[in-house]
């Protein structure tokens, strides 16, 4: 569709520029004067220089969706009309793919489709979450609430994410940063002192001549033991990608893992009790809520609990039976559910339990970050001192002799 730049009033006399996608120049300037726009020049926009150039962008991220709602409930609810809140969010938006998307959605608004329909269109952006939620307040008439709610959602949601990534990211980089060092010594340097030993001559320590064979296999296979390494990383997330059945198995023994898998658990009713009380406090039914909730799990373990729930509350049960059954949430959640049912305070108890287990993930964390930097710290210099040490060992003898 054509984009024009325009020039134009407002009715309070502002004078206001922009630019606008039309079918032609009379639809752009009808469209202004339904946005309560006097135009006073309407031009094709120029073409970009660049435009011929397809670089790769990158869609809007978490913040970017959170600014985004966090001023649209702003704007809805100083009474400013839909369309006009997302052309103004459009004009101003820095992504540009992002930008793309949101002037999508207007010329959908303004063809007669509702917001939420308009939103679902664009899956890859707004999830079934989002979507549902606006709906909720669309039919609700709290679009401007349910807007906030969602952005304090989408906050605390992408926070836990942070935490979790960063206690991953954390001993995995220590482990590459070991890993390059000793194979930097076993490539580079190890074979300067095995010349230095053959021109000497004589028997070389166990210790030595073990990390000169492991020099010699690794200057010979790196290569492939790199590739092969790549290969498996690739193979794996492909596996997981495509094969739910693999997606499942390894979901269930990152569940049952010594130290990740408590924290795995954590995260995984942390974001289900949010989900869940977000959905209930804005309007939605509980099985519809139950069945996004299952989609957002990110764990097929949980997912399959979730669903299970779902099915049994469809035949007349509570929440609290089936989720004591799975056993995949803890115990005190459980009851607390039970007390929420009881009471009728199922959203704010589920809110109570979300941030309860918020304050657990950060703990966890950092009790994780404590105990593994030591470990880390250990093992690279232990192995690191005892190649040097076993490089040391002859030159020791030969000093010894030389004496």
């Amino acid at each position: 569709m054509p984009v024009y730049t325009y020039e134009g009033r407002t009715r309070a006399g502002a004078s206001k520029k922009g630019v606008i996608e039309a079918a032609s120049e009379a639809a752009a300037m009808a469209a202004l004067r339904a946005q309560q726009i006097l135009p006073t020049s309407v031009r094709t926009k120029p073409k970009d220089l660049l435009a011929g150039l397809k670089l790769p962008q990158s869609g809007p991220k978490t913040r970017d969706l959170v600014i985004f709602t966090r001023q649209f409930a702003t704007m809805i609810d100083a009474g400013l009309p839909l369309v006009q809140c997302l052309d103004i969010l459009a004009e101003q938006q820095p992504n540009r793919v992002f930008q793309t998307v949101l002037r999508q959605v207007k010329a959908d608004v303004e063809q007669g489709s509702t917001f939420a329909d308009a939103l679902r269109k664009h899956p890859r952006v707004y999830n079934d979450l989002y979507v549902n939620l606006v709906a909720a307040g669309e039919v609700g008439g709290i679009l401007d609430t349910i807007l906030n709610r969602l952005a304090v959602y989408l906050e605390k949601a992408d926070a836990l994410a942070r935490k979790v990534k960063g206690a991953m990211v954390y001993p995995v980089t220590v482990l590459v940063v070991a890993a390059a060092v000793v194979v930097l010594l076993l490539v580079k340097v190890i074979p300067v002192f095995q010349k230095m030993f053959a021109e000497f001559g004589g028997a070389l320590p166990g210790p030595t001549q073990m990390v000169i064979d492991v020099s010699e296999f690794m200057q010979a296979w790196i290569v492939y033991i790199l590739a092969g390494a790549a290969g498996a990383i690739i193979a794996f997330f492909q596996a997981r990608r495509r094969s739910r059945a693999f997606r499942y198995r390894t979901d269930a023994i990152f569940l049952r893992m010594p130290i990740f898998g408590s924290l795995l658990r954590k995260v995984a009713t942390a974001r289900f009790s949010r989900t869940l009380g977000t959905m209930i406090s804005s309007g939605v039914p509980i099985l519809d809520a139950l069945e996004i909730v299952a989609r957002t799990a990110g764990n097929l373990i949980v997912e399959e609990a979730v669903l299970k729930t779902r099915a049994a509350i469809s035949q007349g049960k509570t929440i609290a039976e089936p989720l004591a059954e799975s056993k995949v949430f803890p115990g005190m959640v459980v009851q607390m559910v039970a007390v929420g049912e009881q009471t009728g305070s199922m959203d704010a108890m589920l809110q109570k339990i979300a941030d309860f287990y918020d304050d657990e993930v950060d703990t966890a964390v950092s009790a994780l970050t404590q105990m593994l930097e030591p470990l880390m710290i250990v093992f690279l210099g232990g192995t690191v001192g005892t190649i040097l040490i076993a490089m040391y060992l002859p030159i020791f003898k030969i000093a010894d002799a030389v004496k």
